[in-house]
């Protein structure tokens, strides 16, 4: 159920310009990764995800910090940081961290 309405709020999002392309889809990762739908995997589900609505709307894929997330380290700990910031409703350390 919150993945049918996470899928309608984004649609809505998008179509009526409620944010910026880049805005909307960070707050479609955001909202997946919160969903957690799997046990492990739901951050690169998440990223993936996105990555696809993107394309499927005519938008580059993001570069989700330029490097692996898979892997414990300083590029996991930025995202995870923004993420956390998100969290709060902070979104700019986000959508900063997956354009760099």
């Amino acid at each position: 159920m919150r993945l049918e309405q996470l899928c309608g709020n984004t649609r809505y999002q998008f179509e009526n310009n409620v944010f910026s392309p880049e805005e909307w889809a960070v707050r479609f990762h955001h909202e997946l990764v919160l969903i957690h739908p799997f046990p492990n995997g739901n951050g690169r589900h998440a990223r993936l995800a996105t990555d696809l609505l993107r394309e499927r709307n005519g938008l580059s894929r993001f570069t989700w910090g330029s490097g692996s997330l898979t892997e414990s380290g300083d590029l996991r700990r930025e995202y995870i940081g923004a993420l956390r910031e998100a969290d709060r409703g902070n979104f700019e350390r986000l959508l900063h961290f997956v354009q760099s």
